[in-house]
């Protein structure tokens, strides 16, 4: 025999090695395995998505934590401000309420 036969033989030989590695009953035999890595594999799966979905979920909480903080931020100056007694000043004068220019005078009970 020539050494391209020897070649040929070798090749045929490799391309039907695999096959006694994956008879009908090694297949029936590992079912469970598979199963077992089909169910990793759709946890994994699982867990990617819920991964994503909880991170938008936080994101989205987070803008509107920053919304909250920049509203409390405006009403608390807003509250500040409009507390000055300047302000209350300018704020009860339609009602007809005047700063008093003298100073409160102590009533005190004379039958004591």
């Amino acid at each position: 025999m020539s050494t391209e036969e020897n070649e040929v033989i070798q090749t045929a030989n490799t391309k039907t090695d695999w096959k006694k590695y994956f008879n009908y009953q090694l297949i029936v035999r590992n079912i469970p395995f598979f199963l077992f890595l089909a169910g990793i594999a759709v946890l994994y799966i699982y867990n990617g998505h819920y991964a994503d979905k909880l991170i938008r979920k936080i994101s989205t909480s987070e803008k509107n934590i920053k919304e909250l903080e920049y509203e409390y931020k405006e009403i608390k100056s807003e509250v500040i401000f409009r507390s000055k007694a300047s302000e209350l000043v300018k704020a009860v004068e339609p009602l007809g309420l005047k700063e008093l220019k003298t100073a409160p005078v102590n009533l005190s009970d004379s039958l004591k």
